[in-house]
């Protein structure tokens, strides 16, 4: 039964069977909270949604709306949603009685496992298909095992629900508890479905276990859970819910489906308003931070100044412990002398607190605590005090004129230029159609692979030059601009490498684009078949522009030249040629500088950089074609 601290492996046989009398299932969209709560939103083939709520640890079940979930979501969702979303759920099931459940994802040619455990403090854990751990949602080490990235998921072993009748037998027979504490613990069904298979036996549920016909009671273990699967009556008792009827009097049900009995179990969470922190502007955290600095080299000045007094009101003192224990340390060990001051409890190694034979130093109660070296005088000890004071001195004066700069030239935004928040596709080579439709290609081999496993999905393009080596180039949507779309394709690929002035460009549907070659063939990393009927681009020109977007977000911008110059000032134009691409990124970024005012030149430093440039450079020589011109 289900009860406020969490559902059992029964009640998840239930739950397991409803869903999957939903499937074939998609992957809308995942969410995930603050309080480690997710929800998967999916769609079945008549368009209707479904949301799965999953608790880790305590429950999971269909809820009939997304609860409220952080605007920004957190990484994990984010990574989820880039594996997941859009794929196709094939499967969920539970491992046998274990409180672990698996839902088998398809998505491209790759299938994902999404593992959930709701035992102890539960997780979710996303595995590729030979389940090693892509990432789980909290990294755990075990005795028997580790929840970490890079390693096989590994499942607890078979229980009642997969073992034959024979091994069941065999099991009853070497348990040494009585019947009911083997059922409840042994096979996994906790006290209150244990005395059920009891009563549906009928036997006491005190006989011992090894003494009881084992075939009866592995057929109503199985009589039980096929109810549970086949015939729920979901229903709500004091002892708490139930996906079937027991000998608990029923407080409310049934319910049609185990899920809606368990939404009104489980109540629903209120979220904490959290106060908002009020925000503050950069100079003035800078200016605070300031604040901080002056007062602890201040503390830090009064701190070995105070030392200094000390070691010279106790001089005499200082100067005894200096000379004994120098001595002493030619004759013995560090350790030795640390025995011998311990055990003196009432004489000078009363006094010293602590000793650090590397240093061959200790630490004297002279009020405070003060650090002796034996092996310099009362003198040198008092300059190194001495010295660090100079240098708390020296940052403070430092901090202080730092302060005054800050109130005398406050710091000014130029224009309003900032630098903008990379988004996911930032790391491929990207550009904005003109009728506003993302366009992404891949920069190696390996981004051409994540771009066809993770990033293909329907509805979108794929482009790729008919020429070895090019970047397979992804159009996230529908587009009219498809010039613009086969010249991008065109210009990163091996042709601008050999110096050709055009390239021919097919597209194809995602799913003609397959990683399984044909009999007897191998496919290289970044490398696909492409099956049915193409669209061609013949003989389409190399060219790529290259330019500074100010407005909405300032950075440069790369692509055709029909994109780059409705969205930028100014740009220039780039063919194959025999500049190396790091030359050409140099002066790109002189050319464009010089064409900016003197006030502009250091706000946009940000942006304006031979790394940003040289992220848009084709690889392979090129010439700038074109002076730079005006929009």
């Amino acid at each position: 039964m289900a009860t406020q601290q969490g559902m059992s492996g029964v009640d998840l046989v239930a739950v397991t069977a409803e869903l999957r009398r939903l499937l074939p299932l998609w992957v809308h969209k995942v969410y995930l909270g603050e309080d480690r709560i997710a929800a998967i939103r999916m769609n079945t083939k008549e368009r209707e949604k479904r949301t799965l709520l999953i608790e880790p640890g305590r429950r999971l079940h269909l809820v009939p709306e997304v609860p409220e979930f952080p605007i920004i979501p957190p990484a994990f969702a984010m990574l989820l949603r880039k594996y997941l979303v859009g794929g196709r759920i094939l499967d969920i099931r539970q491992r046998g009685l274990q409180r672990t459940v698996i839902i088998d994802i398809q998505k491209s040619d790759q299938v994902y496992h999404l593992i959930i455990e709701a035992f102890d403090v539960g997780n979710i854990i996303l595995c590729n298909e030979d389940y090693s751990i892509v990432q789980p949602l909290t990294r755990q080490k075990f005795k028997d095992r580790d929840v970490l990235p890079g390693i096989v998921y590994s499942f607890p072993p078979h229980d009642v629900s997969l073992q034959t009748r024979d091994e069941y037998i065999a099991m009853l027979k070497a348990d040494d508890r009585d019947i009911v504490r083997a059922l409840a613990v042994g096979s996994f069904l906790g006290g209150m479905y244990a005395e059920q298979v009891c009563r549906t036996a009928g036997i006491p549920k005190e006989t011992p276990a090894a003494e009881v016909d084992g075939g009866i009671v592995y057929d109503a273990i199985h009589a039980l859970l096929a109810e549970a699967q086949d015939h729920p009556a979901a229903v709500i008792t004091k002892s708490g819910c139930h996906p079937v009827i027991t000998a608990d009097p029923t407080l409310q049900g049934p319910y049609p489906t185990f899920s809606d009995a368990l939404v009104v179990y489980y109540p629903k969470k209120v979220r904490e308003i959290k106060e908002a922190k009020p925000k503050i502007s950069r100079e003035e955290r800078i200016r605070r931070q300031q604040e901080e600095s002056v007062k602890k080299f201040e503390r830090q000045i009064k701190r070995y100044e105070e030392i200094v007094e000390k070691i010279y009101e106790e001089y005499s003192f200082v100067q005894e412990v200096i000379t004994t224990l120098s001595a002493a340390s030619k004759m013995r060990s560090w350790q030795e002398i640390e025995d011998i001051l311990k055990a003196d409890t009432q004489g000078v190694g009363k006094r010293i607190k602590l000793v650090f034979p590397a240093e061959a130093a200790v630490d004297l109660d002279l009020g405070i605590l003060v650090k002796i070296f034996v092996h310099d005088t009362v003198e040198q000890n008092a300059g190194r005090n001495y010295d660090q004071i100079k240098k708390f001195k020296k940052k403070l004066t430092g901090a202080k004129a730092a302060m005054e700069r800050q109130i005398q030239q406050p710091v000014r935004k130029a224009a309003g230029y900032s630098k903008p928040k990379n988004k996911w596709f930032h790391r491929f080579r990207w550009f904005y159609t003109s009728d506003g439709i993302l366009v992404i290609g891949g920069r190696d081999a390996g981004q051409n692979e994540d771009l066809v496993k993770k990033y293909l999905e329907g509805g979108d393009t794929f482009l790729h030059a008919d020429i070895h080596g090019a970047s397979v180039v992804v159009v996230k949507g529908k587009t009219e601009c498809w010039d613009e779309v086969s010249r991008f394709a065109a210009a990163y690929s091996g042709a601008w490498r050999s110096g050709f002035g055009t390239a021919d460009v097919y597209a194809a549907r995602p799913d003609q684009v397959s990683k399984t070659a044909e009999s007897g063939e191998y496919l290289s990393r970044g490398s696909f078949v492409v099956r049915g009927e193409r669209q061609w681009f013949k003989s389409v020109p190399l060219e790529i522009a290259i330019g500074l977007q100010k407005k909405p977000e300032t950075r440069i911008i790369g692509g055709p030249t029909s994109a780059v110059q409705n969205r930028t000032d100014f740009f220039l134009m780039l063919s194959p040629g025999t500049f190396e691409p790091n030359d050409v990124a140099k002066k790109v970024v002189r050319v464009l500088r010089d064409r900016l005012p003197m006030s502009e030149q250091k706000a946009l430093k940000f942006a304006l950089n031979t790394e940003s440039i040289a992220a848009f450079v084709p690889p392979g020589g090129s010439d700038i074609r074109e002076e730079v011109k005006d929009a």
